[in-house]
């Protein structure tokens, strides 16, 4: 099993779909990644040999913000927008949509469940 960036990859999976179990990497950063290291998208993560996983590791690395960092800064960059009274902040802190859907309907996911009124129809 291949351990990079502090999540452990699914070995039965093939290395570009393994790569997106690790928060900051989709699957067009993925297959850069593998590209600059030289392996097949293809390949299973259980065939990987050390040197490759090594090679991984070190681009993943040098790439970027993955995991904890990228958590970390943009849970810094919400704080701050709230803390500044934005539009986008005060959208944060209502928890409602932020980026321009809306709420009339819809909405459910980032508003929760509905809550009855009682008494509302008369």
């Amino acid at each position: 099993m291949a351990r990079i960036a502090g999540v452990d990859l699914p070995a039965r999976k093939r290395v570009e779909v393994g790569l997106t179990y690790i928060y900051g990497i989709g699957r067009t950063r993925s297959r850069t990644i593998l590209d600059k290291a030289g392996i097949q998208w293809d390949t299973k993560v259980q065939d990987l040999t050390e040197e490759e996983v090594s090679r991984l590791r070190r681009i993943v690395q040098e790439e970027g913000e993955v995991e904890g960092d990228l958590r970390k800064r943009i849970g810094l960059d919400i704080k701050r927008l709230m803390e500044i009274g934005c539009y986008r902040g005060n959208r944060h802190k209502r928890n409602l949509p932020v980026r321009g859907q809306r709420t009339h309907t819809n909405a459910r996911t980032r508003r929760g469940r509905r809550i009855a009124i009682p008494g509302k129809k008369k």
